[in-house]
């Protein structure tokens, strides 16, 4: 009864934060007080209690790590004019009746590039969703194709902190990880891109783009070295660098730039390291301005207190009735299925990814004892089914930040074709095994 009680308060108070329109930290503190308060009463001392927080934190450190140095990476590569570079040699190839596809791809890019989905969305996604808006297409389709492709790189990139997690929970290797994860996505990523072929519009209206465009140009200089710090950083994940190596090394190299072929000063760099990009042009801020370590802190906070949930979760029973569930829903379901199942609550509750992927993970983990089938599996169910809930942080920022409703989930294709290509083919897998004995 009193674990019903704790979460039932944790769940009043979220909703209380998400139809009031308060800050999902201001919950998620809650929630910390709620956990902390049962785990005393059910005997557990203070010390023992903080230390389980400590252990559940502990847990996400690199996370965190990660999350500083890609406030940096992605500061520097906005003033070094990266970014910059990339957009105006890539929208030179768009052709308008297929800027929907373009703008999944594009994002697909970068989010594998930088490994982030805020990051992603915060340039290659607002660019997109700017362009489109001049082009006059279908917000909900370009917010369907934005949200696909910045959880493509999320999910999959060497330098994504989602897929870090994964890989420290399960004790996998990630890069062996990211292998599993392009082939079971193969076939919903190439229909995802048959899906956004679809509503074709009417070309003729790229003005209103080009003007972007030319402001790059007139506000960076755009040499080919400019893309160095991000050829370095997929030259590193090819070599199978540590991601905070190739990260810091990506860092480097774009301060260099910003210093030398942008003429930035050391204290210009600094401040960008720490704040972000700026500047004073207003429209180029708009388009640009962003990143640094500031940027990060409140995903980071995010982060840190959900994460000491699961220590307190690991070392209480007050998940034990999900468990129950759970294992009565394995009697009847595949493994994929009831780990799918699972990541929808979790995902529900949690308010945002990190949380989600570490309760599934709790959750699940005796039901598929092989470590690199249950990697695969949480990438598949979790990671893209935490974008999918609207007041999840993973879909709330994102749809925010690029000023759309939550309907354009509806068009996320990626994020829910994945789960169900893979759950149908644990289906037809399962069917065969069964007939197998008899044949």
């Amino acid at each position: 009864m009193a674990e019903l009680l704790t979460l039932g308060l944790f769940l009043a108070g979220l909703l209380v934060c998400i139809f009031g329109g308060f800050s999902v930290l201001y919950a998620l503190v809650f929630g910390l007080i709620c956990f902390f308060c049962y785990a005393v009463s059910r005997g557990h001392p203070v010390r023992d209690v903080l230390l389980m927080i400590w252990n559940g934190v502990r847990t996400v450190k690199n996370i965190l790590i990660v999350f500083a140095l890609i406030g940096m990476m992605t500061a520097l590569w906005r003033a070094g004019g990266t970014i910059p570079w990339l957009i105006v040699y890539a929208m030179d190839l768009i052709d308008p009746r297929f800027f929907i596809l373009f703008t999944f791809l594009l994002c697909s890019l970068m989010s594998f590039l930088i490994g982030t989905s805020f990051g992603t969305v915060g340039t290659m996604g607002v660019i997109c969703m700017t362009i489109a808006r001049a082009l006059s297409l279908n917000p909900l389709w370009i917010g369907g194709a934005v949200l696909s492709g910045i959880y493509f790189g999320d999910r999959c990139s060497p330098m994504s902190s989602s897929a870090l997690l994964v890989s420290e929970l399960t004790k996998t290797d990630i890069y062996g990880n990211i292998g599993r994860m392009f082939k079971t996505a193969a076939v919903p990523f190439a229909l995802t891109c048959l899906l956004y072929l679809l509503p074709q519009s009417a070309g003729g209206a790229m003005d209103a783009a080009q003007a972007s465009l030319q402001l790059f140009r007139q506000n960076f200089r755009l040499p080919l070295v400019v893309i160095l710090p991000a050829v370095l950083i997929l030259a590193l994940a090819l070599f199978r660098m540590n991601v905070k190596i190739a990260m810091l090394a990506s860092i480097a190299v774009g301060a260099a730039v910003c210093l030398f072929a942008q003429g930035m000063t050391v204290p210009a760099l600094l401040r960008c390291l720490i704040f972000g990009y700026s500047t004073g042009n207003a429209k180029l801020s708009a388009l640009m301005g962003g990143g640094g370590l500031i940027s990060m802190a409140r995903a980071g906070a995010i982060v840190m207190i959900s994460s000491s949930y699961f220590g307190i979760f690991n070392k209480t029973n007050l998940m034990d009735g999900v468990n129950r569930v759970v294992e009565k829903l394995s009697a009847h379901v595949p493994p994929f299925g009831t780990t799918l199942i699972t990541s929808v609550f979790t995902s529900m509750i949690s308010c945002n990814q990190t949380l989600a992927v570490m309760l599934t993970y709790q959750l699940n983990k005796a039901e598929i004892p092989d470590r690199e089938r249950l990697a695969i599996t949480l990438e598949n169910t979790v990671i893209v089914a935490a974008p999918l809930i609207p007041w999840n942080i993973a879909a709330a920022m994102p749809l925010t930040i690029i000023e759309v409703p939550a309907a354009c989930l509806l068009f996320a294709f990626y994020l829910y074709l994945i789960p169900l290509w893979n759950f149908t083919a644990e289906l037809i897998r399962s069917k065969r095994a069964a007939r197998a004995p008899s044949a």
